[in-house]
């Protein structure tokens, strides 16, 4: 059975090709894209952050993109369901840690904040398809 297309805004979230791996699919590839942010953003961070913030937030950013790959070869659709639903709570935990960041003016995360609710949009979409 093919995939349909399923849009969101711009973004095409489906195509009529079925994904071969996890790394097919448009939600994993923005939420690398984050994780990579993360990781690039978080460098700058004070050095007493490295085992606090740095930390939980690099953690947080890598869970998104972890579940939705380990997700994607679940058989049955509950499962698949699951483990986005655990990404889509790391992914409320990165909304926490970047207004955080910005509160004790460790940079401007508005960058990470756009590519966070896009991946989130991809996120929502992808489990309401899987339903």
């Amino acid at each position: 059975m093919g995939r349909i297309n399923v849009e969101v805004g711009p973004i095409k979230i489906f195509s009529m090709d079925p994904a071969k791996t996890f790394r097919d699919l448009i939600v994993w590839q923005k939420s690398h894209q984050y994780v990579l942010g993360v990781y690039e953003y978080t460098k700058n961070l004070p050095s007493e952050e490295k085992f606090a913030l740095t930390n939980q937030f690099r953690r947080a950013a890598v869970s998104i993109a972890a579940n939705i790959a380990e997700g994607f070869k679940k058989r049955t659709n509950r499962e698949k369901i699951r483990l986005m639903n655990i990404g889509q709570g790391s992914l409320e935990e990165c909304r926490y840690y970047e207004i955080l960041s910005k509160d004790l003016e460790y940079g401007d995360t508005s960058h990470l904040t756009i590519m966070l609710e896009e991946v989130s949009r991809l996120l929502t979409a992808y489990m309401k398809k899987l339903r």
